[in-house]
């Protein structure tokens, strides 16, 4: 088998390896690789229990990836993500202590918990895949990935996150609650293993993270689809419920995700089906609402659906 094919089958294995542990979430699990295949971030919103920190260390393990976790709390400064220099008392010079954001995979748990300077202590990381300590920049490991986490009903002592850094995480994604059945197998494997701790196994290494994202980068799109991207996000900056509409950094993100969504299916070209896959967890974020609209509980992902619903879908050739 070629090393191209090795890497084909992958996702496949690295979805049944997570599947182990997180019950009858396919499409979860499937966006959740397509961002790490895009090179980007995402932004789980939804609420306490869901596995959402579970997800994220079960991803990190079956590839192979260093994973540290940081509790966003009020009181979280910035250099408790990037690290900094403290004195060693032993050769009286000051040393590098770097900080959590030193790996592969960093799991910002409730995020919008930390003040902005805080949260802003990310931007640089998330766009550069850098962070600046005192005078000295430093870069981080590739891959980088940041999933972040946010209750979406719990407001009293948070701090929303800006548009700015919101356009950072190339998706973003609700696990949902599982069925009872789901919920039933999720106590019988709880069950027969006996621990809190769920094992994962590596199928994956980091090099081959990269190596699936060159072969992301080669698949294929037309012109024409392209073109669509672009019809879809223009017409969210055009709609009467929507303050600001979603930058070209949105038509970006749908290009990269379409591409991801068509090689997880075995596909060198992008079809208008994978454009629709990625473009509500791609875009719905980005939208600023109307006041009314606000206020209404308009949901920027309904007014995705609605676009996908009524542009003219490109023909094939």
């Amino acid at each position: 088998m070629s090393a191209d094919s090795e890497l084909e089958e992958l996702p496949r294995r690295v979805i049944d390896e997570v599947s182990k542990v997180i019950v009858g979430k396919q499409q979860v699990l499937e966006q959740v690789l397509i961002a790490i295949l895009a090179d980007g971030h995402l932004l789980f919103e939804d609420y306490p229990g869901l596995a959402k920190t579970l997800t994220a260390r079960c991803f990190a393990s079956s590839l192979g990836c260093e994973f540290k976790r940081v509790q966003f709390t009020a009181d979280l400064l910035p250099a408790d993500i990037t690290g900094g220099y403290v004195l060693n008392r032993n050769t009286s010079a000051f040393e590098l202590r770097k900080g959590p954001i030193f790996c592969n995979i960093l799991l910002a748990d409730e995020i919008n918990r930390a003040p902005p300077r805080t949260q802003s202590a990310l931007l640089e990381a998330m766009q550069e895949h850098q962070v600046t300590i005192e005078n000295a920049t430093l870069g981080l490991d590739d891959p980088f990935i940041v999933f972040a986490t946010q209750n979406p009903i719990e407001y009293e002592g948070t701090y929303p996150l800006p548009e700015a850094q919101l356009d950072r995480f190339i998706m973003k994604v609700r696990i949902g609650y599982p069925s009872q059945s789901e919920e039933v197998e999720i106590l019988d494997r709880r069950t027969k293993r006996q621990s809190e701790e769920a094992r994962i196994a590596q199928v994956a290494s980091k090099g081959e993270v990269l190596g699936m994202r060159k072969m992301v980068e080669g698949v294929h799109i037309d012109p024409e689809i392209e073109k669509y991207i672009v019809s879809i996000v223009s017409k969210t900056r055009a709609h009467s419920a929507v303050e600001v509409g979603a930058s070209p950094r949105g038509s970006l993100a749908v290009l990269k995700l379409s591409k991801a969504h068509a090689w997880l299916h075995r596909r060198n070209y992008v079809l208008p089906d994978d454009v629709k896959a990625t473009a509500v967890p791609a875009l719905s974020h980005r939208l600023i609402l109307t006041a009314d609209h606000w206020i209404r509980g308009t949901k920027p992902e309904s007014i995705i659906e609605n676009l996908l619903a009524t542009i003219e879908v490109p023909k094939a050739g």
